[in-house]
């Protein structure tokens, strides 16, 4: 891969720049509730008007059809900034609209894509269920068709903001006889639908982040079927080869960030010593300089995801080494932090908790999207050739 940019994409990062500078927003985004869904939703249309919205996708669908190394250039400025991530819209902007390019029909496209850009609607992701989370082909929510509708009835956990969203990204089963990455559809559901339940569950960082969802014979229109029935599979993979691909390299500029706020950080607190800045400790700064270290890896990491992507490669099991390291070093950095802060580290208000409470959200990492222990499974047996343990 060329690591070295264009004078074309030079200058595109100066455009982006300029335009983060004068526009993203500079109050602190709320990390729970409709106040966080409403600034997520504005930060969006604000990107949209001014013609940021989309960077990736199609021109035809409302986007801008430029490149992903562009879009890398958009997450690396958006962290350099401090601007906001897509928040709780990640969803929709990165997994419900791409899939609905690549899957969708005519009236879905035409119905959903200009919503999820315009910063209409936040989407959420109906995929894990209880003992179907990093197995997702065992799920059991199932789904029975009557004349022109899916009758569905079952449970999902762990579903990010379904409190606060208006559609989702719903994996059923339709075939409860196939074999089980067989009989499997993706669907949007309208979460108004009669029928759902929604719980949210309180995290230890004191949010409301994950849910769950019971559905008690909801009815959703045949008309919302992504790609065909029984086919779910194939596009839910589409769906999280999404997720691997855009989503890494925002993780990527974002880690690099947190790297460059903690050495700051040692900059400014006392070291164990009492005397002097914490950067002067020989432990912090080897600690520091090995995330530096693991950043520009990280970041190495994922333009070889975007130089594949590319190439029209598909996205392959080495997508879990990136998400691994990711979830790994990032504990090592929030960790750190901590340390840093000393006993003020127990505060989760003011400047203090502006590190406590991600260390205590971020440790989701390690879980969310297929465990640690799964990923490993993966690395091994499908990156390394390492015969599979029963």
């Amino acid at each position: 891969m060329e690591f070295g940019l264009s004078p074309a994409e030079e200058r595109f990062r100066d455009e982006v720049r300029t335009w983060l500078h004068e526009n993203a927003p500079r109050e602190p985004r709320p990390h729970d509730g409709p106040a966080m869904r409403d600034f997520d939703l504005a930060w969006q249309r604000r990107k949209y008007e001014g013609g940021w919205a989309g960077i990736a996708w199609p021109r035809e669908y409302g986007g801008r059809g430029l490149t992903l190394v562009e879009q890398m250039i958009w997450y690396e400025e958006c962290a350099r900034a401090g601007a906001p991530s897509e928040g709780a819209l990640g969803i929709a902007l990165n997994h419900a609209g791409p899939t609905v390019i690549a899957f969708g029909t005519p009236e879905q496209k035409a119905f959903h894509l200009p919503r999820i850009l315009r910063g209409e609607v936040l989407w959420c992701q109906g995929f894990s269920e209880p003992g179907a989370g990093s197995d997702l082909a065992s799920l059991r929510t199932r789904a029975v068709v009557e004349g022109d509708h899916l009758v569905v009835t079952g449970q999902k956990v762990w579903t990010s903001h379904a409190h606060l969203a208006d559609y989702q990204e719903l994996l059923v089963r339709t075939g409860p006889t196939s074999p089980k990455h067989k009989g499997i559809t993706w669907v949007i559901c309208d979460m108004r639908t009669p029928g759902i339940t929604v719980r949210p569950i309180r995290t230890m960082a004191d949010n409301h982040h994950y849910c769950e969802v019971f559905y008690d014979s909801v009815r959703i229109p045949l008309a919302n079927v992504v790609g065909r029935i029984d086919d779910g599979w194939r596009v839910a993979m589409s769906t999280l080869a999404f997720e691997r691909g855009t989503l890494a390299v925002g993780r990527a500029a974002e880690f690099a960030r947190l790297v460059d706020a903690l050495l700051d950080l040692a900059r400014e607190r006392t070291g164990p010593d009492g005397r002097r800045p914490a950067i002067r400790d020989e432990e912090i700064a080897g600690r520091i300089a090995t995330l530096r270290a693991e950043a520009a890896a990280l970041r190495a990491m994922t333009c070889e995801t975007v130089s594949r992507a590319i190439r029209g490669e598909p996205p392959g099991p080495e997508s879990a080494m990136d998400y691994l390291f990711y979830a790994e070093i990032l504990q090592r950095a929030r960790r750190l932090a901590l340390d840093l802060l000393g006993p003020e580290a127990l505060e989760t208000e003011g400047a203090a908790g502006a590190w406590t409470v991600p260390y205590l959200a971020d440790r989701m990492y390690i879980i969310a999207g297929g465990s640690a222990e799964i990923r490993r499974n993966i690395i091994a047996e499908r990156v390394l050739g390492l015969p599979r343990s029963y």
